[in-house]
């Protein structure tokens, strides 16, 4: 058996085959299909060897890990390897205390970007500036990984295989980057409908005040606005076809670890452009 610069044997034959095991859907070519779990792994493949992350995407593809589980600030899971008992991980981050995170929904509730995608279960790409801009970063640049094997080398294929499975999860669930940060989806959710409607600071070109017949007698006909100045309107934006499901509550469901309210959207859209 090799021996590592520890002075601990450890075994290099293939791995303990796992039923129902978490495999990824990405079976070859890259893991992550949306823009935050892409983010998400271009991190770890600028950071990480490309060795030891090819040896966890296999241990990923062949569904080696057995469970994981997300909290504020550490993801622990257990990973099979050549040995009976499965090994241990755990992968930490820094948690966003109560007062950054008072401070970040405040700035996503003041635009309506922000809290209309955010609503709809939606993670605008835009949000990744507003973290950085109050310098609370969603992604972070360095992760904190153990494992219980004997590789000396960080991160090992256990470790990898882990944030392999990670970076697909956050593809069904993108709230769950939040969640690592240390607010879930309903917190964040909730505290969002609770805060003011953002202002609409738009203006009207064609308004005007209103005043008492009487005293436009002899200049009613005259335009309240110069000819000059009038531009075309622009077009009212109509009711996104989700809206209800923006307002509601979501129901606790999941459809294959997915919210029930994930699985309508499209549905909801696909109502409101019929085919032609």
């Amino acid at each position: 058996m090799p021996i590592n610069p520890e002075g601990r044997w450890f075994d290099t034959s293939g791995p303990i085959r796992v039923d129902g095991g978490i495999a990824v859907r990405a079976q070859r070519g890259k893991i992550g299909e949306q823009w935050w779990s892409r983010r998400f792994v271009d991190i770890l493949e600028r950071t990480c060897a490309s060795g030891r992350l090819a040896r966890g995407r296999s241990y990923a593809r062949k569904g080696q890990v057995i469970d994981f589980e997300l909290a504020p600030g550490v993801v622990a899971g257990r990973v099979q390897g050549s040995r009976p008992d499965p090994y241990q991980v755990t992968i930490t981050i820094p948690a966003y205390v109560e007062a950054q995170w008072t401070l970040a929904l405040a700035a996503l509730g003041s635009q309506a970007i922000y809290r209309a995608a955010l609503l709809a279960g939606e993670m605008p790409h835009e949000i990744v500036d507003l973290f950085d801009e109050i310098d609370m970063p969603l992604f972070p640049s360095t992760l904190h990984m153990r494992c219980t094997c004997p590789d000396w080398g960080i991160p090992c294929k256990h470790v990898s295989a882990i944030l392999y499975v990670l970076a697909e999860a956050f593809d069904d669930d993108p709230f769950l980057v939040l969640a690592w940060r240390g607010r879930n989806r309903d917190d964040v959710l909730t505290a969002l409908r609770g805060l003011p409607e953002p202002a609409d600071d738009t203006t009207d070109p064609l308004a005007v005040d209103e005043t008492p017949l009487e005293s436009r007698l002899t200049d009613f006909y005259t335009p309240a606005t110069s000819l000059s100045r009038l531009r075309e309107r622009p077009a009212r934006r109509t009711a996104p076809p989700e809206l209800l499901l923006r307002v509601l509550d979501p129901p606790p469901i999941r459809v294959r670890h997915i919210p029930l309210t994930d699985v309508l959207r499209p549905a909801y859209r696909d109502l409101a452009n019929p085919p032609t």
